[in-house]
């Protein structure tokens, strides 16, 4: 149970990050579907729609929750945000990319798609938070 503990503890906010990345996953993928689903809006639309959802999700949940940057002064607030806006737009691209790769290519259903460049997006936010943004000091 020590060790168990000990790795939470050495490991917490990688374990936090993945949580949080599954939440913001969550919120990606409801906006998507009630753009594609209910809203009857293209793929690529309702994708740029998702992403600003899940980006906005993402910068509080990663400034306050995985990173536990706590500066909540303007010029801190304005040069993480403009940061990760600027690194979530890079992922954008992936996230697009990955999209018509598998729909318009590969020819599967756009929730294959939409899957797919979730984990492709995750991995390099993460790898973007850690070393670029939320970077300690």
């Amino acid at each position: 149970m020590k060790k168990v503990l000990s790795l939470i503890k050495n490991h917490r906010e990688l374990i936090v990050y993945l949580i949080v990345g599954v939440l913001t996953t969550l919120v990606n993928l409801i906006v998507y579907l009630l753009f594609t689903r209910v809203l009857l809006f293209n793929e690529y639309v309702s994708n740029l729609f998702a992403w600003v959802a899940a980006v906005l999700f993402a910068f509080i949940t990663n400034k306050f929750i995985v990173f536990k940057s706590m500066k909540k002064d303007f010029k801190t607030i304005f040069k993480e945000a403009s940061s990760f806006i600027g690194m979530r737009i890079i992922s954008l691209g992936l996230d697009m990319l990955c999209m018509f790769i598998v729909i318009d290519i590969l020819l599967l259903s756009d929730l294959i798609a939409k899957l797919f460049s979730q984990i492709i997006v995750t991995l390099s936010n993460y790898i973007f938070s850690k070393l670029f943004i939320f970077k300690k000091k």
